[in-house]
């Protein structure tokens, strides 16, 4: 799943989830549901992709999420505290910020490569259009559902 995705998981779970051992716990495993449901992300055809269009489509991804989330604060979860909203963002991006330095600066050794190869066991990816439908879907669903609780 996207950054953004993963973002607005982890905006709905501090909006809905007022207890941080019960939310970053949540967040961290939101990460790897959210992951196993077949989702489009700029991981994919990496191959094909220099490092920095890469790199720059990763800092993009993350903007959107932040920004976004911030909106959907404002707009529908407007009690929700602004930095309490951050630590949840970046405990369900957390699989990916930790294995960030083994994609983008090629670190191939611990602690980096073992967060890889775990989640690279639960990830589903399926290339455009439908992997990037199928998550819009799931993450508008989820942010409904989260509006009328």
């Amino acid at each position: 799943m996207t950054a953004t995705g993963h973002a607005v998981i982890g905006t709905v779970i501090a909006a809905k989830v007022a207890d941080p051992a019960l939310a970053i716990p949540l967040a961290i495993l939101s990460h790897i549901v959210a992951d196993y449901f077949p989702h489009w992300d700029i991981g994919i055809a990496r191959a094909k992709k220099t490092q920095r269009e890469f790199f720059a489509m990763g800092f993009y991804d993350v903007s959107i999420g932040f920004v976004l989330s911030y909106l959907l604060i404002q707009f529908f979860f407007p009690k929700t505290d602004l930095s309490y909203a951050f630590i949840m963002i970046i405990a369900a991006q957390f699989f990916d910020w930790i294995t960030a330095p083994y994609l983008f600066f090629n670190w191939n050794f611990p602690p980096f490569i073992w967060f890889y190869k775990f989640q690279k066991k639960f990830d589903r990816p399926l290339d455009m259009p439908w992997g990037m439908i199928g998550q819009v879907a799931v993450l508008a669903a989820l942010v409904l559902l989260a509006i009328n609780l």
